[in-house]
């Protein structure tokens, strides 16, 4: 992760957490809906992929403000860590997990996982919204698998069309954002080390891919 990517998410912690957070307004669930299936897809095709969680250990790969880490904590995984490179995301994780009566279940750690070692594997390792910003993602994938005993889950931005364009030209003041065609992402999983078969799914603006170490 660069520096310039890390302070925009450090300083859009709290905008960001709002994001799940909102008021269930009319207005929030069209917007909800319509601006944020991607992120509502990715979050049920995670949570359904980590069953069965009872007595599992998950690794959150970017946590942000903890809502994969504390829906499958509170339906019975052993322990979940949740590692991202904001210290703004971290604490609202940590806050999070403790309303949520799953603070002890719960790791929330500072750390790019990228550079940063990860002690131990888990049965489930969870790479939702990170790939966006990762330069060498074949490393990425690579390290993830090798501490995955069972599945690993990840979503990568679609690249072409309308809305990907709009979307570079959001970022191009705020960090660097890395986007992705079906067949590269084939490319990609096939040549990395650690990954057998793997299943790639667009959802919305996002492609979701699933892979099984091997």
């Amino acid at each position: 992760m660069t520096k310039s990517t890390s302070g925009f998410f450090h300083s859009y912690a709290h905008d960001f957490n709002a994001i799940y957070g909102n008021k269930n307004t009319p207005l929030n669930s069209l917007i909800n809906r319509i601006f944020r299936k991607s992120m509502r897809l990715r979050y049920a095709k995670t949570i359904e992929g980590c069953y069965p969680i009872e007595g599992k250990r998950v690794i959150d790969i970017g946590c942000g403000p903890g809502h994969f880490s504390i829906a499958l904590a509170r339906m019975g995984a052993q322990y979940v860590r949740g590692m991202d490179f904001a210290e703004g995301m971290i604490k609202i994780a940590k806050a999070n997990a403790e309303d949520a009566g799953v603070g002890e279940a719960c790791d929330f750690i500072m750390g790019d996982f990228t550079k940063d070692g990860i002690d131990g594997d888990f049965d489930y390792s969870i790479v939702m919204g990170v790939m966006d910003y990762i330069e060498e993602p074949k490393k990425a994938i690579e390290k993830v698998m090798s501490i995955t005993k069972s599945k690993a889950f990840f979503s990568f931005p679609v690249d072409g069309g309308i809305l990907a364009w709009q979307r570079k030209i959001r970022y191009r003041q705020r960090c660097e954002l890395y986007m992705y065609t079906q067949e590269k992402l084939h490319e990609l999983f096939s040549s990395s080390a650690g990954c057998g078969k793997f299943e790639i799914v667009k959802i919305s603006r996002d492609f979701f891919v699933t892979a099984f170490p091997g």
